[in-house]
């Protein structure tokens, strides 16, 4: 399983029909894909929430971005995150 940031902005559309029944749409959409949310916030700056979320691949990612974006309107700038210490073990590689 990989981690992914997903970052997602409202549309105008979109912040009407915020509630508690769409988040879990959006979640199980995330299930469907072979995936599991770890957790989501709500934001203030440049993206208004961010799920983190583990899924098989970078195709079951873009999957699930482009499913809850046709459910919710909001679309998503996703990234793959690499723990620190995968990180510091590549980093030595080198």
């Amino acid at each position: 399983m990989a981690t992914f940031f997903m970052f997602g902005k409202y549309s105008s559309a979109a912040i009407k029909d915020i509630s508690a029944r769409r988040t879990e749409k959006a979640d199980g959409i995330i299930k469907k894909y072979g995936g599991t949310v770890k957790s989501s916030y709500a934001l203030l700056g440049d993206y208004d929430l961010v799920l983190i979320v583990d899924l098989p691949g970078v195709k079951e990612a873009m999957k699930s971005s482009i499913a809850i974006h046709k459910l919710t309107g909001i679309s998503f700038t996703s990234s793959q995150a690499v723990p620190i210490a995968d990180f510091d073990e590549l980093a030595e590689e080198i």
